[in-house]
């Protein structure tokens, strides 16, 4: 027997950018919460600092075979963009942000915001 899947979209439907994601799992689920960073400058005893607001904007739970599903499906697009555009790189490679011996490589600044 042939099944035909419609796709339509929630009236709550909304899309969430995100710059990246934390989760885990248990024997029963997988939890992925998608956030965004936000410096912030904060003064205290007359210093000013800068601390990042993580906003965790959505979170979804998978079953197992779901989060297996989801990884194959990422795994495929990942390589697919790779072959288009090229590798992606992560922030603070070696080859974008040379690393000073002096400090660590704890030194890298997190892109877009320093």
């Amino acid at each position: 027997m042939e099944v035909k899947v419609e796709t339509t979209k929630s009236s709550d439907f909304k899309q969430v950018y995100a710059i990246g994601a934390i989760g885990g799992h248990s024997p029963y689920d997988f939890r992925i919460a998608f956030y965004n960073d936000s410096p912030k400058t904060l003064v205290m005893d007359g210093k000013s600092m800068t601390v990042m607001e993580r906003k965790i904007d959505m979170e979804i739970i998978l079953s197992p075979l779901a989060a297996k599903e989801l990884s194959s499906w990422l795994a495929e697009h990942v390589k697919d963009y790779e072959k288009v555009f090229g590798e992606i790189k992560r922030p603070g490679s070696v080859s974008q942000n040379p690393i000073d011996p002096k400090k660590g490589s704890e030194s890298a600044a997190i892109q877009g915001y320093m």
